[in-house]
């Protein structure tokens, strides 16, 4: 992935200040919205049905989630939906409360939302090593392949053909001609051979009804009390966390992808807007679906809020209008798109031996265990959360001991001079303690660390003891050549920490 990052103000890659009057990108965003609402159809009823809902529910928090977030979204071209993540941490309200509470949690998921978004969650995206993103990455790719697994199980023979149809028509037409995307065109295809034969394979009919008017706004039928909010908070805080993840990840995905900078606070808030609104429409709420992303903007090649609004447009023309022959389409040629999705989104170039031997075990391992939990979770968030902290720890010990220290005695044997060197913070300043020699050290002691800084409090406590361990044996400490941060930070605490004591 690349790392460029453009200014602020930088158009979309290809795209000029007038785009809007060329008909290429109109086409582009036009068609790259058909493919994302046909590729919606099949997943929002599928995550409907993991939270125990009417697949209408799941169809509408599609529609009103794309349509709103293209427009107080912070990142252009990216499609937020019903996804499988929210969908399982708000599916024990339903279950257990019913679809009342459920559109409760959402309303309420989104404030929080908001209210982090406002408080600046986003910065902490800057924390998120480069590791982490890759395993995210190749996690994703490996979810996408293995959510089209069950489609390809007990099914007719004539899935199998079907699919590998699909696959030779996306690989071999971009080869022939880009103006119309390959995804749509295997879609039709297949879905015209199937109907003309009158082969029986699963299609999308088979997943569930598709709805047949627009939904209605309105408030969730609970009671407003305390007892409600204290029912549903846990869930929406959850949930809040999850959407944000999810959706920032993909933004920092998209990024990269298209070599643009997204305004990730305005996305956060985004996310909490469209989730209220998506909540007094009757949906199950969602967040960025990664998925349908990637064919937005790697396989079709959309780069603005164009392509957003049209997916959740489309989205309800296609079951309104059009839902019959929508049925009609076979899951085979969805399958085949969402397997193209998961080939072209992995990143092959990580796994690469010539990579693996010259990248550290260290980060090696940060993305194999991003992957590992990812896979194993089916949460996307709690991987980067695992990866993160394991990273951290990774960071941690590796710069542990890079903090050194060498002692000079003077000829006369009156002084010792110890020379430390490195950054002193928890881990590191753990080990200083021992490196003294406490005992033998003439009665004068100076500790030089002018090429060395104090991060925490852990090092103004190591530094204390040591002070204390020399004084014990009435020998004289004198601590030079801090720098002002750390000069600052050893004289408010030095002293009161009770070192040694």
């Amino acid at each position: 992935m690349s790392s460029s990052v453009a200014s602020p103000t930088a158009r979309p890659r290809g795209l000029t200040p007038d785009w809007w009057s060329d008909p290429k990108v109109w086409r582009t965003e036009i068609l790259a919205g058909l493919v994302v609402a046909l590729a919606l159809v099949p997943e929002a009823i599928s995550f409907s049905i993991i939270a125990g809902v009417d697949p209408a529910t799941g169809l509408f928090a599609s529609f009103t989630m794309a349509v709103t977030i293209a427009i107080v979204g912070g990142r252009r071209a990216m499609i937020s939906a019903a996804t499988g993540a929210v969908a399982l941490v708000i599916a024990p309200v339903n279950r257990e409360h019913g679809l009342g509470y459920l559109v409760a949690t959402v309303i309420l998921a989104g404030v929080f939302q908001i209210i982090l978004g406002a408080l600046g969650v986003a910065k902490l995206m800057r924390f998120i090593p480069r590791s982490v993103m890759v395993g995210f990455v190749n996690a994703l790719a490996i979810l996408v392949f293995m959510a089209q697994v069950p489609e390809m199980r007990n099914v007719p023979w004539a899935v199998y053909p079907l699919i590998a149809a699909g696959l030779a028509l996306m690989v071999l037409l971009p080869k022939i001609t880009t103006v119309i995307p390959a995804p749509l065109v295997s879609i039709v295809v297949l879905t015209v051979i199937t109907v003309a034969a009158g082969i029986a394979v699963p299609n999308v009919g088979d997943k569930g009804a598709l709805p047949s008017s627009l939904p209605a706004p309105g408030l969730p039928d609970v009671p407003f009390t305390m007892d409600t909010l204290t029912t549903i908070a846990p869930y929406a805080f959850a949930m809040a966390l999850v959407g944000l993840m999810e959706s920032l990840m993909t933004a920092k995905l998209v990024d990269d992808i298209t070599d643009t900078r997204s305004d990730k606070t305005r996305e956060s808030i985004g996310q909490g807007i469209a989730n209220i609104v998506t909540g007094f429409f009757g949906g199950m709420g969602g967040c960025a679906v990664i998925g349908q992303t990637m064919i937005n903007v790697k396989v079709s090649g959309a780069r603005t809020r164009l392509s957003t609004f049209l997916a959740g447009s489309f989205l309800m023309v296609l079951c309104i209008v059009f839902g019959p022959i929508v049925s009609d389409i076979p899951m085979a040629a969805l399958v085949a798109v969402m397997i193209t999705v998961s080939f072209t989104t992995f990143d092959w170039h990580s796994i690469a031996p010539r990579t693996l031997k010259r990248m550290p075990a260290g980060e090696i391992a940060v993305m194999v265990i991003t992957v590992a939990v990812v896979v194993g979770t089916h949460n996307l968030a709690i991987g980067v959360v695992v990866g993160s902290v394991t990273a951290m720890i990774v960071f941690a010990r590796r710069v542990a001991h890079l903090a050194e220290v060498n002692a000079v005695t003077d000829p006369d044997g009156s002084a010792v001079v110890y020379r430390v060197t490195g950054e002193l913070f928890f881990a590191s300043s753990n080990d200083l303690v021992g490196q003294f020699d406490y005992a033998g050290d003439p009665p004068r002691v100076v500790i030089d660390l002018s090429a060395a800084h104090i991060w925490d409090a852990s090092s103004v406590a190591a530094l204390d003891a040591i002070t204390y361990k020399y004084s014990q044996r009435g020998k004289s400490v004198e601590i030079t050549g801090l720098n002002d941060p750390s000069a600052h930070l050893h004289g408010k605490l030095s002293g009161e920490l009770a070192a040694g004591h």
